[in-house]
């Protein structure tokens, strides 16, 4: 099934920016980062992404303090050296014609653990102890994020305004780095998710009790954050919509805090689901097809802000359908990106946008072009065959 205008390849506009198409390519964690310094992995794992034709790139977490990596070979910004091998992904992007971000995350009491490949499960105090980083896995309580895991060090008031200026200053390092999009990492049952359920938070002070409290750290970095970044730059927010913890944070919840942080100046939520406790996988709904769907429908028509959905969304026509009913404003892809870096070219082609593969890299496309008249020759020619041949045989 095609559409003959597809809402899928129409330009959007967020703030300056211009994104050539909806599609995404979601933050995946690679655990190939060198004391946090981008490798030539990260250039060809995030450059094939705009060779593929993505309209905007977000890189895996990447910490804004050392003691907040999920691994320890998570990317960072917390350090001016960080930025250059950062800077060379990014123009590789730029010089593609695709659009970048980065995604800033302190992983809170969920800080260390092994990369998925090793099983995912916490690493030991000792283990984070003889890192030549500083590890210390901190949390708005003592409340550990679930068996194996060691209780976090509560935040005080300094630690909690010390997290925030790592944000803002991340955040001036990205900049630098020239990349066009921040993402605020607050779900998955990080530092931020952590503050926001009250199964994690168990404060009585200004940060913790009531909804407002607990919302203040995530409303404090994005205001901050969004002073520090420049004001033609678009700001995203990633929430779990729905942290999966019996009576913890809800869809309700989310709705509240996606207006408060649209005041604020984020312009995209970023609708996740789960993660709350130590086991980030575990999702509060069956991974069905455009699970998550649902939480980007009801937050973009009650908040009234852009959306983005993310998770089992796999062919051209279904993120179509997405877009077409309005229940998001963008597109992302994760798993289905890796499984086919060129993703957004074939859902061209499926959609019949781009029957002559203008859309690809020049180097690319022009080669594709020349094969398609032969190839299609030799499609008929096989399906004639066949025919005869099953006639024959009757």
């Amino acid at each position: 099934m095609t559409t003959i205008d597809p809402l899928l390849f129409h330009p959007m506009q967020l703030r300056e920016l211009v994104l050539s198409n909806r599609i995404v390519i979601s933050p995946m964690c690679q655990h190939a980062a060198e004391a946090g310094h981008a490798t030539p992995w990260h250039l060809v794992h995030l450059g094939k992404f705009a060779l593929g034709g993505a309209g905007l790139i977000l890189t895996e977490s990447t910490a804004v303090d050392p003691r907040g990596r999920i691994g320890t070979a998570d990317l960072g910004l917390w350090k001016d050296s960080q930025v250059k091998p950062l800077k060379a992904v990014v123009d590789f992007v730029h010089a593609n014609g695709g659009a970048i971000g980065v995604q800033l995350a302190h992983a809170g009491r969920k800080a260390g653990s092994q990369p998925l490949w090793e099983g995912g499960a916490a690493l030991s105090e000792a283990r984070l102890a003889s890192d030549e980083e500083p590890w210390q896995r901190l949390g708005p309580s003592a409340l550990p994020a679930g068996p194996g895991w060691s209780a976090p060090a509560v935040l005080d008031h300094e630690g909690i305004a010390n997290i925030v200026q790592s944000f803002v200053d991340a955040t001036a390092r990205a900049e630098r780095a020239g990349f066009d999009v921040v993402e605020l990492h607050f779900g998955h049952g990080y530092l931020v998710a952590s503050f926001l359920s009250p199964n994690a938070n168990h404060r009585i002070d200004e940060w913790g009790g009531s909804l407002d409290g607990r919302m203040r750290l995530a409303l404090d970095i994005a205001r901050r954050v969004r002073l520090a970044w420049p004001a033609h730059k678009p700001l995203f927010c990633r929430l779990s919509a729905v942290d999966g913890s019996v009576d913890g944070w809800s869809l309700d919840d989310s709705i509240v805090l996606a207006r408060e942080l649209a005041q604020c100046g984020v312009d995209v939520i970023d609708c996740s689901s789960g993660g709350l406790t130590e086991e980030t996988r575990a999702l509060p709904v069956p991974r069905g097809l455009g699970f998550q769907v649902p939480f980007s429908e009801r937050i973009r028509h009650e908040a009234k802000v852009r959306t983005q959905a993310v998770g089992m969304i796999v062919d051209a026509q279904q993120a179509e359908d997405v877009l077409a009913q309005g229940k998001a404003d963008l597109i992302a892809l994760g798993r289905e990106a890796l499984f086919d870096p060129y993703w957004p070219h074939h859902a061209a082609v499926a959609l019949g946008v781009d029957p002559a593969y203008k859309r690809w890299p020049v180097r690319h496309g022009v080669w594709l072009a020349k094969r398609a008249p032969g190839l299609a020759r030799a499609r008929i020619e096989a399906a004639r065959n066949l025919i005869a041949s099953t006639t024959n045989q009757e």
